[in-house]
């Protein structure tokens, strides 16, 4: 048995002259059942609630307005949610809806209950269909078209592979739409090879998520250990032979020593709220040695901050380092950098626990 997360973009959603929006999910959802008779589970993460609203409005281009955008999300939300329903009956599945926020994902509390929700979904043999929450939140409508929100579901309920369908066969080496030396990149083995792709953000018209978007998915999934297939879906039977295995598209291998599921809501779903500056001491013995911060090896802090809220971790030439859950307060580091008591040692402010390198 094999959980799987499919990420379908806006682009293959519209429909055309020749196939209704309904007949290509119709589509999708007759292989997600097979792979279900199998026993695999399989979550769903569906754009389009904003072109399927603009479609029902017969807009001719994609507002650009934020509010238009979300009243054309509110319009498509509930026309897409229908249409996956009256597909997976036909297959004698039920769906559930399943709307977050990436500030809600950012609490580690929301973070778990998601997850638990997901997993007790997928158990129950419902097809969970995901989205982000365009009608509430403005930055998730420009945040990656649910690309990144896929990876974060597939990190958090641990699946075993992550199938990010798009309207292109593969990566390529450059963008084939302007250079005829473009060559298919089939297979990403590293993170390094990962971080020095140099492509185009290569953007549909009525899609917000392009080439960036799907890199980062990738960064995000692969490092959890979960292997990505990027591939065409604008045929649908290519769903079905990626739930069979076949080798299609781009493919990125996952990393052979994951970070595991906290340290990925630490480095992608947290969203930090204030900066620690270190000397540089402190940045060795954080990235080379395993350490955690202590309050000695802090230069200075930036933002506002509580105890026990996301930071970003700073090194001597600005550059991020890591992001953790501080101890402390900025009012408290603050405090203690200008303070010249040593008789108790150095306060404790990042403990390893919650603390993860960002940085190569």
């Amino acid at each position: 048995m094999k959980t799987w997360v499919i990420k379908i973009g806006t682009s293959l959603l519209r429909g055309s002259d020749k196939y209704t929006t309904f007949d290509i999910i119709n589509n999708y959802c007759s292989y997600i059942s097979r792979a279900q008779r199998k026993g695999d589970k399989v979550i769903l993460v569906s754009s389009g609630a904003v072109g399927l609203g603009c479609h029902k409005m017969n807009f001719k281009v994609r507002p650009k307005e934020i509010i238009s955008l979300q009243a054309s999300a509110a319009i498509g939300q509930l026309h897409l949610m229908a249409l996956y329903e009256k597909a997976m009956s036909k297959f004698g599945y039920k769906v559930a809806q399943i709307l977050l926020t990436r500030s809600e994902l950012g609490s580690r509390n929301s973070y778990k209950s998601a997850s638990q929700t997901l997993k007790k979904l997928i158990e129950w043999d419902v097809i969970p269909i995901v989205n982000e929450n365009d009608i509430i939140s403005d930055e998730e409508l420009k945040y990656g078209d649910n690309d990144t929100l896929s990876a974060l579901v597939a990190t958090a309920i641990s699946a075993d592979q992550l199938i990010l369908l798009t309207d292109i066969d593969h990566l390529y080496s450059s963008d084939p739409k302007t250079d005829s030396k473009a060559t298919p990149i089939k297979d990403i083995n590293s993170s390094k090879e990962l971080n020095k792709l140099e492509l185009i953000n290569q953007q549909t018209t009525w899609g917000t998520g392009g080439i960036k978007t799907k890199l980062t998915a990738a960064k995000i999934a692969t490092e959890s250990g979960i292997k990505v297939q990027l591939a065409d879906g604008r045929a649908p039977e290519t769903l079905g032979e990626l739930l069979d295995g076949k080798k299609i598209g781009t493919i990125f291998h996952p990393h052979p020593n994951p970070i595991g599921n906290r340290k990925s809501w630490l480095s992608h779903a947290i969203k930090p709220v204030g900066e620690i500056h270190l000397d540089d001491g402190a940045s060795e013995a954080i990235k080379n040695k395993g350490a955690s911060l202590l309050l000695v090896g802090v230069k200075k802090v930036s933002g506002n901050f509580i105890s026990n809220q996301p930071v970003k971790v700073i090194n001597t030439v600005g550059e991020e380092i890591a992001k953790g859950i501080c101890s402390m307060s900025s009012d408290a580091i603050k405090i203690g950098i200008t303070s010249t008591s040593t008789t108790n040692g150095s306060p404790l402010v990042i403990h390893r626990d919650v603390l993860v390198l960002t940085s190569e």
